[in-house]
């Protein structure tokens, strides 16, 4: 096999477990309760109110030269404007003013905007790192203090293609669309482009509950990370999730190695800590990916709407993605945590799994560790295996051969009576925490790495089809070495100081770590 080949065979191995990143990599006991999106309630259909607050303009052909002012007379605001692909984001309509814009020259479609929910892990904090860890070894990840405990890099072998040595390229650039970066982190300083970094989250209408009443009030996440973190850059991340996936992706391996050490990093929030991510960030983070040199695109994050009544919304999704194949970016996503049968899936349209142009990751992981239990005093050297049958398929992640393309590791659990001390059932990712003024420590990782000759080739595709397997539907990964004219809505106003706005969890904080150092998504 020839090098080229064997780096891209590494690299496509990178792609496809940043996938099956955090969003699979949350061990729920049972499948996540969504925030079930409404697409069907669009602008023709009588201007119903965007949950959002927005609402996402497709044009049919050119970008009307008077679109902002006609907005503008409406009483709107525009947010962004893509004339490559021919969408734009506004927000401020009320009453039929939504209708009113639809019925204009030039324009094809005026849609409500919702938001969509990351699945965010639950977590157990530990204090303490295990021996030897803190010191940077991204020349030899397999050193870093965590790696021990990374099942999922032992896995899939990772530390084999280390040792010849492929660690990755900073030529090569995957733009992160989450709650953005602690770019400071001992495992993410200096691998993070900043300058082409943003913050897309923008002021929506965020869902806040008091008492037994829910409320919709105007969410500006900027304002949160100037008020706490005045010396930061706005994408620094109050959650932790775009951390996380973030160092999976590329890692100095200070505390947890990632697939590489080298691959360039780029933040695009399109998430609040709120845990809300509007589709018309989304979109404009994709849009902007697309036309700013994104090699991959990772997105960890999706949910399920309703196909009846939302044809437009999902052709809409399509233009998008096809618009980012069109650039030559691959883009990557999680398939979801809800046990789905996707080949079955009747009325049920799965973001972005059933987007086309994607590659889509389901989750395997150990059904048992046998050093996995965290009873005090009964495992001084815990989780750090040997772990049983590592490919079985998690018993939480969507599944189906129509739509799943690869599976990789992203944690498990088996069910039954405890298993003699001092084994575990449950075999978690370890997981980065952020969002506070010291950036914390992480563990987890997973990564892209080198792309070429081809960013549209992907793991398990060998002669012309992906290698179906025993993952329902996934191929199993082996990395052993075998002009657009805008610049994709870029705000105008980034870093400028907007009006405070009521923060409806902010008296909550951030972050989800707390104080301690460690921490990683568990059930139990």
């Amino acid at each position: 096999m020839s090098p080229v080949r064997s780096v891209f065979r590494f690299a496509a191995l990178g792609l496809m477990v940043v996938g099956a990143c955090v969003r699979d990599a949350r061990l729920p006991s049972e499948p996540a309760a969504r925030q079930a999106p409404q697409f069907a309630a669009v602008a023709s259909s009588g201007g119903a109110s965007a949950a959002t607050g927005r609402h996402i303009v497709s044009f049919s052909g050119a970008v009307p030269t008077d679109f902002t002012s006609r907005v503008e007379a409406l009483g709107g605001k525009v947010l962004w404007v893509s004339a490559g692909s021919r969408l734009a984001a506004v927000s401020g309509l009320q009453g039929k003013a939504s209708s009113t814009l639809a019925a204009g020259r030039g324009i094809q479609a005026v849609d409500v905007d919702e938001s969509i929910p990351l699945d965010v892990p639950l977590l157990v904090n530990e204090e303490g790192a295990p021996s030897g860890a803190g010191v940077q070894s991204s020349t030899a990840p397999a050193t870093a203090g965590f790696f021990r405990r990374q099942w999922n890099m032992q896995a899939v072998q990772a530390d084999v293609v280390w040792a010849h040595p492929f660690l990755g390229s900073s030529a090569v650039t995957v733009f992160m669309l989450d709650t953005g970066i602690d770019y400071l982190h001992d495992d993410l300083v200096g691998l993070v482009d900043l300058t082409r970094s943003l913050d897309l989250t923008g002021t929506f209408l965020g869902r806040v509950i008091v008492g037994t009443d829910t409320l919709f009030v105007p969410f500006t996440e900027a304002d949160t990370v100037k008020k706490l973190f005045p010396t930061r850059l706005l994408i620094t991340d109050l959650l932790f999730h775009g951390t996380h996936t973030s160092a999976t992706v590329s890692s100095n391996a200070v505390w947890a190695a990632g697939i590489t050490s080298r691959t360039t990093l780029v933040a695009v929030k399109v998430c609040g800590y709120i845990n809300e991510c509007p589709f018309s960030s989304i979109l404009n983070g994709v849009i902007y990916a697309a036309n700013n040199g994104a090699d991959v695109i990772n997105m960890s994050l999706g949910g399920p709407f309703a196909k009846a009544g939302n044809g437009r919304f999902v052709g809409l999704l399509d233009k998008v993605f096809n618009y980012a194949r069109s650039k030559g970016v691959t883009v990557v996503v999680s398939a979801g945590n809800e046990a789905a049968d996707l080949d079955h899936d009747g009325n049920t349209y799965q973001s972005f799994c059933n987007t086309p142009s994607v590659i889509c990751v389901s989750a395997t992981g150990p059904t048992s560790d046998a050093t996995g239990n965290l009873l005090p005093g009964t495992n001084p050297d815990r989780r750090t295996g040997p772990w049983t049958d590592v490919d079985a398929p998690a018993y939480y992640t969507n599944f189906g051969r129509s739509a799943i393309n690869v599976a990789a590791p992203g944690g498990n659990s088996s069910f039954g009576a405890p298993l003699p001390l001092p084994a575990g059932r449950l075999t978690a990712v370890w997981a980065a925490c952020s969002g506070t003024m010291v950036a914390r420590t992480t563990a987890g990782g997973y990564g892209a790495g080198r792309v070429y000759p081809s960013r549209h080739w992907f793991a398990g595709h060998q002669h012309g089809r992906p290698a179906r397997g025993r993952h329902r539907g996934a191929a199993r990964l082996d990395p052993r070495p075998q002009s657009e004219p805008d610049q994709g809505a870029h705000p105008a106003n980034r870093g400028q100081r907007g009006r405070q706005r009521h923060d409806p969890v902010l008296r909550q904080g951030p972050s989800q770590c707390g104080a301690r150092r460690w921490c990683h998504p568990v059930t139990d």
